[in-house]
Parts: C-alpha cells; structure tokens; sequence
C-alpha cells in the first residue's frame, strides 16, 4: 500500500522511491534532506476513515510517522488496543503498527519516560529520531532526544545527546544537521534558546545553527516565559527553515513570532524575510500564538496556522499562506483563511489541499465571533482549504473537538491524523485516523 518510505514529521510526510513530483525528484537527486519533502495528493482524500487503524486509549497523540511497512504514533497516552479485538495493552507513549492492516507491532517496545511529540526517521531508514519530554529511553538517560531501532525500539549505539534542559517539540532532518525546536535554553551548557541543532549521527552538539532567539512577549498579566519554538518547517532543497515562536528578535534583528533562517551559510544566518502582522497581541494570556507551519513541496510558499481569539486586523485563529520566494522585509500573506475564533494547531500542504486541524468548527469566517458568520463553511476539527484562492472545500468528516488535531501527516494512500478525542465521521477512532484517497 505505501512502498518503501522515509517519512517526517508526524506532523505529514514521506519520500517514496516512486517519487510523485518533478521537484521531489530534483530534491533527492541533489542529496537534499529528505525529512522535509511532502507528499503530493492530487485529489481531495475520503471523508470516511479506515475502519482498521488501532486506537490509543489515553492521553494524546502528538505525532505519526510512516517507516516502510509500519506506522509509528507519539504521544502521552498509556494505553493501546486493535480495531478488532478488546483486549487492552499497556504501551507507553510510543507504539507501532501494520500500515496496511492496523495490525500492532508486538515486536517494536522502546520504553519512554515522557511525552513523545516529535519523529522523524533517520537517513538509513532503519531507525528514528524522537524527540520530548521525557530523560530516560530504555532505561538509559537521553533528554529530550534518541535514535532507537524502527524495528525493536532499542536504542541505535554512537548516538549520544548532551544534556538538553528542557523539553523538545519538533525535530527537522536536513543532511547531516538534526534540527531541534522548543522550550530549552541550553544545550550541552551552551546557550540555545528554543533552537539548535544536533549531528545527525553521533548526536553531539552541531554550533552552526546558533540564531540568538530572545525578547519572549509579554503576556497581559505581565508575566514573561522563557523563549520556545512552536512550530518549524525546512525547504525541501535544504536551504531555509522557517522557525515560530514567542521571541520579538533573531540574531538581534526584530523578528516577531516568525523567522526564515539560511541554512545553506555555515553558519546559519537571519533571512531579510520579515512580517509585522503577527505583532499584534491576540488573548492576553498568549505569549504567542504561532502553532504550525509547513512549507510547500516546491519550497516557495508556507501556511502558518495560530490560536489566539479572535481580534478584529489580527491573524489569530487564522490559515495564512505566505511566500517565501522573494527574501524582503514588510512581507503580507497571500491569502488569511478565519476560524472565527477557534484554534487551528496543524497544518499539512499535500498538493491537492491545504488541510488544518485544531478544535475548529469552521472556515471561511472572517465575521465570525465564535459563531458561524456569512459564509462559514463547517469544519469540524478538520478542514481543507484550496491552496490557489485560500477558500475553505467543502470537505467536512466531523470530529470530536477536544483540545484539538496536533498532527496531519499525508502519505502516498491517504491522510492520518494525531489528536485527543475518539469519534471521526461519528464512528470511534482513538486518538488516530486515517482516510485515504479515492481509487482511481
């Protein structure tokens, strides 16, 4: 069903052997990191999800990834079960399945102490990266980061992090570099405040992703967080990431909540590319409200996605695209799709649809005011957007809200999606689903 695949970011991803575009190919022919080369739908997927897939009982699902034959699911939950059977199977936070029949994998048993909310597989397509919350994996200490066994969950020998103070939330593969993003402030005792970036094979510090992230906002109650990444993306040929979070400056420049880096200077250095329009406050309670970003397959254009509340000229609780073609200051978006007031968290351009999730109930609502305005379109949980014009399809599975979608991942055979709640399409569905595309 899926091939042979290495695959990223749970939030979305997989490079095929039977590559499905012209820029894809162009990529992996220049050596590019595969990690961030997005699978490419030419046709809106199913409504309907797969009555297969296994259920997690607990807790949520952060992220999936899709290595070969086998799906892998992160997340905090402790609890596992087969979509046809009740018996029930303590799995802490990390599991794997058959990716054609939901089967669960007996065989693959890593032992996490934490939260797992980032994977992406290693360039041998043997092993992956994860990345979280917790200090130990299999018993050995690793904050924040591993590389363990796609088949058995052990942990790959050689690779040994330093010690990271505080917890992991994305990761990105781009050559050798291992990218990592969140809310620690140092790495290996050196400054790295939300951003740095690891030797991809022997996992020692790599200094040359050193961006100086500060100035974390404010909130109205005065108080300040630490600086932290919420959301990252690289271009498919390597050269740039897009970085999200509460800091106001990079590299000492003003950069507020959004950042492109040039990853193709050693070391990286700060892109002219800026925005005011994420400036603005949203809820005083959020230092920032950047939730997700992910790039085209073409590398030329973004969507961010933000939480926020809804305030009237604000890009809270919004889609916006952006363009990431000409590197100049003052940049607008393209186009601002509104919720009306709800969060969106992910965010997945696949070709055919840009598809945002979060705890949404609609699209198209810029007059919304947590109601449906005008020309809202529904959109439970999960929605698709044309990626030309920004307007909401009218594609609308229905999803339990909850806290919301935090991962859509596009594969060759159809769309899987990472959340809190059990019910899609009215039927249960624990934490994940998967709908696939229509045969053509």
């Amino acid at each position: 069903m899926y091939g042979f695949s290495i695959a990223r970011r749970g939030r979305r991803r997989s490079v095929l052997v039977a590559l499905t575009t012209a820029a894809t190919l162009a990529a992996v022919a220049l050596g590019t990191p595969v990690s961030a080369v997005s699978v490419q739908h030419t046709a809106l997927v199913g409504q309907d999800p797969v009555n297969w897939t296994p259920h997690a009982l607990d807790g949520t699902a952060f992220k999936i990834l899709a290595i070969g034959g086998r799906v892998y699911v992160g997340g905090s939950f402790t609890q596992i079960r087969p979509s046809n059977s009740a018996t029930v199977t303590t799995q802490r936070r990390l599991f794997a399945f058959n990716a054609t029949t939901g089967a669960i994998d007996a065989t693959f048993k890593p032992v996490v102490d934490g939260t797992v909310r980032a994977l992406v597989a290693a360039p041998d397509g043997q092993s992956l990266y994860i990345g979280g919350d917790f200090t130990n994996v299999n018993g050995v200490r690793s904050r924040g980061v591993e590389r363990i066994s796609a088949t058995t969950g052990a942990s790959v020998s050689g690779f040994t992090v330093p010690e990271i103070n505080g917890g992991v939330d994305e990761l990105e593969l781009t050559g050798s570099r291992l990218l990592l993003g969140g809310r620690f402030q140092t790495v290996g005792g050196a400054s790295r405040r939300g951003l740095a970036a690891l030797n991809a094979g022997t996992g020692a510090a790599d200094a040359s992703v050193n961006m100086s992230l500060d100035g974390a906002r404010v909130t109205g109650s005065g108080a300040t967080s630490a600086v932290k990444v919420t959301g990252m993306d690289v271009t498919p040929d390597g050269s740039k990431l897009v970085i999200m979070g509460n800091f106001s400056s990079v590299a000492g420049q003003a950069r507020h909540q959004i950042a492109v880096v040039n990853l193709a200077t050693s070391p990286a250095t700060l892109s002219p590319w800026t925005t005011t329009r994420y400036q603005q406050m949203c809820a005083n309670s959020f230092p920032t409200y950047m939730r997700g970003v992910d790039i085209s397959a073409d590398g030329t254009w973004f969507v961010a996605v933000t939480t926020g509340a809804r305030r009237t000229g604000s890009l809270c609780d919004t889609a916006a695209r952006w363009d990431l073609v000409s590197q100049v200051a003052n940049k607008q978006p393209v186009w601002v799709n509104y919720t009306g007031g709800d969060t969106l968290l992910s965010v997945a351009v696949a070709g055919a649809a840009v598809y945002v999730g979060g705890h949404q109930r609609w699209l198209d609502n810029p007059d919304g005011r947590d109601s449906a305005g005008p020309g809202a379109v529904p959109a439970e949980g999960i929605g698709a957007i044309n990626p030309v014009t920004g307007k909401a399809f009218a594609w609308n599975p229905g999803k339990d809200r909850g806290v919301g979608t935090e991962d859509i991942y596009p594969t060759t055979a159809g769309l899987w999606i990472a959340s809190d709640t059990d019910t899609v399409h009215g039927e249960f569905h624990g934490r994940i689903a998967f709908f696939p595309l229509p045969v053509m």
